[in-house]
């Protein structure tokens, strides 16, 4: 079963308008009519398309003669090898008294910052870093929310060719310590505290014990969030980030130009299978990926408002503050999504004049089930483009957002992930949206849907694939020095090609439909399912809040088939009676196949997800077969795991 694509766009970009976007600049500029002559020639000839968005871009440092070597190896291929750039001297190019982000706590806390005291700020973090032996190559790590510290301890880090690494601080100690014990930094700037939902929670036992535990440490630094003047003591050679030296106003930012693959980020893998994986990231690799996605697939300009939700400890942070090098004001947020009277992102949206607001398919969902309507509550005269991703955007969440936001917008569904720090597929502003379908294939991104023998595919679900390299691959992981642990990652599937694990269809409009994580597809009768098609149509119930669903080995102790189980979390004021589950299987029936409808439907207290959102049907489908979840730390609510231990529902 597939969506069913409906010929009917939901959005056209407007004739009058759409030649002034920066795609259709850089399609007149390189002499391609449309967007699909434009892909096949960007994946044909690499070197000559990242060699221009080099140039189109502005990209600060020295490009070098030479771009690709061993352009048929993947992994093996080498970008720009001659570079030398440093992506954090391309973040602070503008040093005015514009403003460079704007940043609100919840309804706690606002902030400003214009670029010339952003740019005084990592200059003055910098000379700490300096003055306690922090250089190229060494690892420093936030501990962080998304505060302008973190951002700002990031680019003066990365600015000396040292490696930065973040999580967000609802990490408990050991997922912290599964992350940055691999890489042992030696310096940590963590908080005091942080706001969700109007509540305050102290983090200051926590760092202690995380610094406790990480002897490379040299340094912490507390952010004061909480309190002004937070009690520090018990934290091991810790300083308060107010009492750093001050520094002249005049005080340079000291840049070290770095080869294109030198280690930027440090990235971690959700973790839910065991330890997480310290995936590497290069500068020039995260910059140019960055600069094509922003000004190029989102339109994003000079003096444009950027806003995505997200923590440090999601990828989409890193992508986020990269809008500082397309000239955009950054919108900071830290807290619950739906804080105050439950529409605190829409009136940041409104406040601000946001010009791109990203957020995840789930936050989407959620709005629709609250019943907003923030088009009509809101001005968002501003807003031209909203980015959606974490998991596939339901076709109801398409129609959500053109009848209740704005109907004149470009919804980008985007998909891509940690591993590439940015997309595989994503929007664009010069092509229609068709509900339920991501718009395109990005430029340089050579992707193709294989069946289970490698040969591609179009009209049919299989693996998403790139079978060409391209410059934002991994430099490889941390502590992998023969990289078996990459290329068992990404290319054992097929030889020379990358294969993500996301389960996929090309559409007949060079769309793509992501139908979830391959791992997770259910196979009943050896019939291959993804999970976003049950959950489109259970999730469009009103007693429904959200659902996970998963393949159970059936009958007990075989493997060689599986029943379909789903967990339904209710609507408060709802129970799960025969009637119900009726309703439910009658929905997936008549909407899919026989095949999708679950053998058990079973009423489950909390759907429990990773720190960025994500459902975890891996973890519950290892509690229901009795296996152990390797790293609960990785789960923003590992207590909701404990419903799924022996339920005598799925005995039966």
């Amino acid at each position: 079963m597939t969506y069913a694509i409906d010929p009917n766009p939901l959005w056209r970009p407007d004739p009058e308008t759409v030649g002034n976007t920066r795609m259709a600049h850089f399609m007149q500029e390189t002499s391609h009519a449309d967007y699909a002559d434009l892909w096949r020639w960007s994946v044909d000839q690499p070197e000559a398309f990242w060699s221009k968005i080099w140039d189109y871009c502005a990209v600060v440092g020295e490009k070098g003669q030479r771009i690709l070597l061993d352009g048929d190896r993947m992994p093996g291929a080498r970008w720009f090898p001659e570079a030398r750039l440093n992506y954090a001297e391309n973040l602070l190019q503008n040093r005015s008294a514009g403003e460079a982000l704007v940043f609100w706590g919840e309804d706690k806390v606002k902030r400003r910052l214009s670029h010339a005291e952003l740019y005084s700020e990592v200059a003055r973090f910098q000379q700490f870093l300096v003055a306690n032996g922090i250089g190229e190559g060494d690892r420093v790590a936030g501990y962080l929310p998304n505060l302008p510290e973190a951002l700002i301890a990031m680019l003066a880090t990365t600015a000396l060719g040292a490696i930065w690494s973040s999580a967000s601080p609802d990490f408990g100690v050991q997922g912290v310590l599964d992350r940055f014990g691999q890489s042992e930094p030696r310096l940590l700037v963590c908080v005091d505290g942080y706001w969700y939902n109007g509540k305050p929670v102290d983090c200051l036992e926590k760092n202690a014990e995380v610094v406790s535990k990480l002897p490379s440490l040299v340094k912490t630094v507390v952010v004061p969030y909480l309190n002004a003047r937070p009690e520090i003591g018990k934290i091991a050679s810790a300083v308060c980030w107010s009492d750093l030296a001050e520094v002249d106003e005049r005080a340079e930012v000291v840049f070290r130009r770095v080869p294109f693959d030198h280690p930027l980020f440090i990235m971690f893998s959700s973790g839910t299978t065991g330890v997480p994986k310290c995936i590497v990231h290069g500068h020039g690799g995260v910059l140019l990926q960055h600069l094509k996605e922003h000004q190029l697939h989102g339109d994003v300009r000079p003096g444009d408002r950027l806003f995505y939700f997200t923590t440090c400890g999601w990828m989409m942070w890193n992508w986020l503050v990269s809008g500082l090098a397309s000239g955009a004001t950054l919108l900071l947020y830290d807290g619950s999504p739906f804080a105050g009277q439950g529409t605190v992102l829409f009136d940041y949206a409104a406040a601000e004049g946001m010009t791109h607001f990203g957020t995840s398919a789930k936050f989407i969902d959620a709005a629709a089930k609250l019943g907003l309507t923030p088009g009509k509550t809101h001005d968002l005269s501003a807003l031209r483009a909203m980015f959606s991703t974490g998991s596939p955007l339901s076709p109801e969440g398409f129609d959500w957002v053109y009848r209740e936001i704005k109907p004149d917008i470009l919804l980008a569904s985007i998909s891509g992930g940690t591993d590439i720090v940015s997309c595989f597929v994503l929007g664009n502003p010069v092509l229609p949206v068709y509900r339920g379908e991501i718009q395109c294939r990005g430029l340089g991104m050579a992707v193709d849907v294989f069946d289970d023998d490698g040969k591609p595919v179009r009209g049919e679900k299989g693996e998403l694939v790139c079978t060409r390299p391209f410059p934002v691959m991994p430099v490889g992981f941390w502590n992998d020095a023969d990289g078996a642990k990459y290329r068992a990652a990404y290319f054992e599937r097929f030889d020379n090609v990358w294969c993500h694990g996301d389960f996929s269809e090309l559409t007949t409009h060079d769309g793509v439909i992501i139908y979830g994580r391959s791992d997770a597809t259910l196979n009943p009768g050896g019939v291959r399912i993804g999970t976003a098609e049950i959950y489109r149509q259970v999730e469009q119930l009103p007693e429904i809040l959200e659902s996970l669903v998963i393949g159970q080995e059936w009958p007990p102790g075989r493997n060689d088939d599986v029943r379909v189980v789903l967990f339904v979390k209710l609507q408060e004021g709802y129970a799960l009676d025969a009637g119900l589950i009726e309703r439910i299987k009658k929905q997936i029936r008549d909407n899919t196949t026989p095949r999708h409808v679950p053998a058990r439907v079973v009423q489950a207290q909390d759907i429990p997800r990773t720190k960025s959102g994500k459902i975890v049907e891996l973890a519950v489908r290892n509690v229901v077969h009795g296996q152990a979840v390797k790293n609960i730390e990785a789960l923003a609510n590992p207590e909701a795991l404990k419903f799924f231990q022996n339920r005598a529902e799925l005995a039966e």
